[in-house]
């Protein structure tokens, strides 16, 4: 392979790489240059390489998250079996221990990460997975309030890292174009993980036993995690380049698809001082505060469902049993959003859809009669659900994509993906039993985050779209983020030759 990654002959079994006749030494495109130097020829061997990293590794990582979801969201439905008079809270007490939890997940998210690329995420997720899996175990003893605040402290900071890992993770296996789905196959999890929570306490909940059901549930969640994680710790490799599952010709072919079209250097050690110069990025700034506006919506959803579905006026096995539904369907429009994303090869729109599905869906609930209105009110925690899962797939997948850094883009992803859940606080301080069964002060704040998120989406859209096109005039090309090499883009927008994925 040259400096600039071109590969200009098909993959024939040795990965002989030609220079391109019209590139230079620097590997810089000129001016008139005809390039598309991100694409291998042999796109069977690409598609037979992905389908092993989609069989060996997403199931994987889709089980791991979906028990992370599950050990992080089970409050909800340990709230609808009394868990609140079982530990005897006052007032006010349910939300602080919503509340808690995000403090330490934000403050351990960068640094955990960080030493996640350090030893590598195939050895830092499972020991996350193990840490959170065991507290929620020990959530099943606590007796009060106090215990319970403990648990979620050191839930949260256990499972600060595992979703920006993951993020960072799955660039060194997919190109950027094949990101989205995969992510998005991979975060269906969570909906999955909110449907079956609901069934898993719906079943858990018929047990007739001394012992409260809210107890069994964590036990059961906090075991299937441990256990798992020590599977994981096993299985996962460390690279697409060191997988032993792969031939030695499959892995220099996944080394070089990642050097062509994700990374600047493939596993490049982490350096601090480098990562930190994410900030010197005014685009990243944007995409941060995209992520406030998606928190608020999705932590909605998240903690509450449950109790937005309970002013249907079903009885608590009933309320647990409809939130599965509209957690499938949310599960079902992601993958459909995503993998439109990836055929199209373009990210901003999509995530502004979501906001606005996840805007018109509150609304909806919020400005109607619920009580007259049943069928239309149930359809609008659809909608809600619809709009809060796509967004974030896609909303991280789209500043991974522009980030060809490792250091840089683990460490963006480990602040951006705490900040949205950092929101958290909000959705459990906006939702106060004062305010239920209707909750219209917390419905119409979900609904304005995702207007302004909508807005936000759009318009750093639209100027990345104006600067690719400037500079193309500047240079006198017609260039899109395909046609680049990420082999030469470590210092992003700097370059000239860089193009943002839309």
């Amino acid at each position: 392979m040259d400096k600039d990654g071109s590969i200009n002959k098909p993959f024939d079994g040795d990965l002989k790489v030609a220079r391109t006749p019209d590139s230079n030494e620097s590997g810089v495109i000129e001016a008139g240059q005809d390039v598309e130097t991100t694409r291998v020829l042999d796109h069977h061997a690409e598609r037979a390489l992905c389908w092993k990293f989609d069989c060996r590794i997403l199931p994987i990582l889709a089980f791991m998250y979906l028990c992370n979801a599950l050990d992080k969201g089970n409050l909800g439905n340990a709230k609808t079996d009394h868990m609140e008079n079982d530990l005897h809270f006052k007032s006010d007490q349910y939300n602080i221990i919503l509340s808690v939890f995000y403090v330490p997940y934000v403050l351990f998210a960068p640094p955990l990460a960080m030493l996640g690329k350090k030893i590598g995420p195939h050895r830092m997720l499972p020991i996350l997975m193990f840490s959170f899996g065991s507290f929620t175990l020990l959530g099943a003893a606590v007796r009060n309030f106090g215990g319970m605040m403990a648990i979620r402290w050191f839930l949260g900071m256990s499972e600060s890292a595992f979703f920006p890992l993951v993020i960072y993770y799955q660039t060194t296996f997919y190109r950027r174009g094949e990101l989205a789905r995969r992510l998005a196959i991979f975060y269906a999890a969570s909906n999955i993980a909110n449907a079956f929570s609901g069934l898993l306490a719906f079943g858990v909940f018929q047990i007739n036993s001394s012992i409260p059901g809210w107890r069994y549930l964590f036990i059961i969640e906090g075991a299937a995690s441990v256990l798992f994680a020590i599977f994981a710790f096993f299985y996962l490799p460390a690279s697409a380049s060191t997988a032993r599952f792969l031939s030695p010709v499959e892995r220099e072919l996944a080394h070089t698809r990642i050097q062509m079209d994700s990374s600047s250097v493939v596993d490049e050690p982490f350096d601090l001082r480098s990562a930190l110069a994410i900030f010197k990025l005014p685009a990243a700034y944007a995409w941060l505060a995209i992520e406030i506006c998606l928190g608020v919506p999705l932590q909605s959803v998240s903690l509450f469902l449950p109790q937005i579905v309970g002013r249907l006026g079903y009885s608590t096995v009933k309320t647990n049993l409809y939130t599965v539904a509209p957690n499938i369907s949310g599960a079902i429009v992601l993958l459909i959003l995503a993998f439109s994303s990836d055929a199209a090869r373009i990210r901003f729109p999509f995530i502004a859809l979501g906001f606005a599905l996840t805007f018109i869906g509150f609304i909806i609930y919020a400005t109607i009669d619920v009580e007259h209105q049943l069928h239309v009110a149930y359809f609008a925690t659809f909608m809600m659900t619809w709009g809060t899962s796509a967004p974030s797939v896609l909303l991280s997948t789209w500043y991974n994509n522009n980030v060809a850094h490792e250091g840089r883009r683990v460490t963006l992803t480990s602040v951006g993906v705490p900040l949205a859940n950092l929101m958290g606080v909000v959705s459990s301080n906006i939702f106060q039993n004062k305010d239920a069964p209707k909750y219209i002060p917390a419905l119409a704040t979900t609904a304005a985050f995702g207007a302004v998120g909508c807005v936000c989406a759009g318009l750093l859209g639209l100027w990345m779209v104006w600067d690719n096109k400037a500079r193309n005039r500047r240079q006198g090309v017609k260039l899109k983020a395909k046609d680049v090499p990420t082999s030469g883009l470590r210092e992003g927008p700097k370059v000239e030759e860089f193009r943002w994925f839309l």
